[in-house]
């Protein structure tokens, strides 16, 4: 490493959290319950806590799953929508830190490069670089205990054949321009999963028109956006104990909708045709547009608060083509059964590339880790 004006602090930890977000908040709090001698600090790459609740910016950003299961055992969801948006859940992971004191351990703009283990010192060497005071400043914390799994690298963006000659704007959501005008104009989005259903009802409310191009069914429920009886409950009980009540509810009501589905995937396929079609015109083309060729949770359902994507649908502000993409062209997409989406904004809501072990080099008394020979 050339140290030439860098600066070397090394510390000795007993755990070291990568990660700021959802996950290393909670890290954290149960580390400060279960273990309160041990000296630990939290890793945050980025200036701010909340993880992916910071760093998504995109119209709509929400969660998928209700708040009472995917938030803290510990810390009451206190919000009167069970499916929340990402400024409310960052609220409330900012409101965790604070509340519990591990905003005072987060140490931003810390980057892990590498980490290295030692049979012989029984302990993690971890090289840091740390952003806050000059690009090149190192930091050399020497034990580590806890290393986050997945972080997100960059987005997903398939090669488009023709996307440089579309006249208009390519966004992808995880990168989205601050201010981006789509007032009025004519916007096509790729894809079919949860970010895609979420934006789609979002930026129909002031665009032209938003089509969702889809090249494979996703299989999507209506979900309301409060839990009525959650709400009842948090009236009637203290909030500890409906909170805990609402979780365990939730969580099982999951459980069982996720069994009948892998035990019993023809009726659930059926119960879920069914109740997509109640939301729509009788003559809509349900099994076209909404027919997975898989069974329900071979992947992930998708969520719709208070059915916002069918609501847009019946109003004519959103449509759905389900088709390949040929290329782009200067007016928008041409598809390969001939027909062409115009289009001002093209936006490729194409997935996430994940990077395994946050792109950390890891190496086991000075021998690298080949990550894809391990098994998780």
């Amino acid at each position: 490493m050339n140290t030439q004006n860098v600066d070397v602090v090394q510390e000795t930890l007993d755990v070291l959290i990568i990660g700021a977000g959802i996950s290393g908040i909670g890290a954290a709090y149960y580390l400060q319950k279960e273990l309160p001698r041990k000296s630990f600090a939290i890793v945050e790459a980025r200036g701010a806590l909340g993880g992916t609740w910071d760093l998504f910016r995109y119209p709509g950003a929400r969660s998928d799953s209700d708040l009472y299961t995917f938030g803290y055992e510990f810390k009451p969801w206190k919000n009167d929508k069970a499916i929340a948006d990402a400024q409310s859940i960052l609220n409330y992971l900012r409101e965790t830190a604070r509340e519990y004191g591990v905003d005072r351990k987060i140490r931003n703009r810390h980057k892990v490069l590498n980490a290295s283990w030692s049979s012989e010192a029984a302990r993690w060497k971890v090289e840091i670089e740390r952003r806050h005071r000059r690009p090149n400043d190192r930091l050399v914390p020497m034990d580590l205990l806890r290393i986050r799994i997945l972080r997100l690298r960059e987005r997903l963006s398939p090669f488009f054949e023709g996307a440089e000659t579309f006249r208009g704007t390519i966004v992808h959501p995880q990168k989205w321009p601050e201010g981006l005008d789509y007032a009025g104009r004519n916007v096509v989005i790729i894809g079919s999963g949860a970010t895609a259903v979420t934006l789609a009802p979002a930026m129909a409310e002031t665009a032209a028109h938003v089509t969702l191009l889809q090249r494979t069914p996703s299989y999507v429920m209506s979900l309301p956006s409060q839990d009525r009886l959650a709400n009842l409950l948090r009236r009637m009980l203290p909030e500890e104990q409906a909170h805990a009540l609402i979780r365990r509810k939730n969580a099982a009501r999951q459980y069982w909708f996720w069994k009948l589905c892998r035990t019993f995937p023809r009726t659930a396929r059926r119960l879920i045709r069914a109740a997509t079609r109640k939301q729509l015109p009788a003559d809509y083309p349900v099994d076209i547009h909404f027919n997975p060729p898989y069974d329900p949770w071979d992947q992930r359902l998708c969520a719709l608060p208070d059915g916002d994507l069918f609501k847009a649908l019946r109003s004519g502000r959103v449509s759905i083509v389900t088709d390949r993409i040929d290329r782009f062209v200067e007016e928008g997409v041409r598809l390969a059964s001939g027909g062409t989406l115009p289009a001002d904004i093209i936006v490729t809501a194409t997935g996430l590339n994940l990077l395994p072990i946050g792109g950390i080099s890891l190496a086991v008394d000075g021998k690298p880790v080949d990550l894809p020979e391990k098994v998780a």
